[in-house]
């Protein structure tokens, strides 16, 4: 099951919960603002969240992790280029929108890794390093239901904002195109910011 759950925060953002129906265990995939709405969400479905995933350091994406983490005794995992992100206020942006937000703690991942669940192994997300929006972007990617979290490297008719420190064009682009649009065309692309698309309706807007 796939379920959005939009968040207000000084920037709008679209989290995530990526849950296994026969167990009710599932994933929390960038929690950026309201933490007492996301677990009133947990609370009311009777859900278990075993890890909170952040597709990268950006305080809209990852504000309300910590304070989750300890709400849900559920621990955080970012790209391993992450850390420097969490634990730097302007970096992650947070110092020029309010009060800094930092995290310590969050266990790295690599490019390639599998995350899966404890109460069952079988149902995981693969990360895979998509650079450009940030230099930590990562999608996560499931191989049973076809669908990604893509963060915000792509997004419904338009791709992800490169502006921003750390932020690559060139990377962006070859991002997308090498490996998000590498991915089954009828992969659902859940971003941080807009609806969802699938790859096939992307890739027919760039004539590939």
């Amino acid at each position: 099951m796939i379920r959005l759950i939009p968040l207000r925060g000084y920037f709008d953002v679209n989290a995530y919960f990526y849950i296994d129906d026969a167990t009710g265990h599932g994933f929390l995939i960038d929690p950026g603002a309201q933490p007492d709405k996301v677990m009133s969400v947990v609370r009311r479905n009777g859900w278990t969240i075993e890890k909170i995933l952040l597709t990268h350091g950006h305080f809209d994406h990852m504000g309300a992790a910590s304070e989750l983490r300890d709400l849900l005794g559920a621990e955080i995992y970012a790209f391993d280029r992450t850390g420097l992100m969490l634990q730097d206020a302007h970096t992650n942006l947070s110092a020029l929108c309010g009060p800094a937000i930092m995290i310590d703690g969050a266990i790295p991942l690599t490019d390639g890794e599998t995350i899966s669940l404890e109460s069952d192994p079988s149902f995981c997300l693969k990360a895979m390093h998509t650079p450009g929006h940030t230099p930590d972007s990562v999608t996560f990617f499931s191989e049973r239901d076809k669908v990604a979290f893509v963060g915000d490297t792509i997004f419904k008719a338009g791709i992800g904002s490169w502006g921003y420190p750390g932020g690559n064009k060139t990377n962006l682009i070859k991002s997308i195109m090498e490996r998000i649009f590498a991915l089954p065309d009828e992969t659902v692309l859940c971003s941080g910011h807009s609806e969802q698309t699938t790859i096939g309706t992307e890739k027919r807007r760039y004539s590939l």
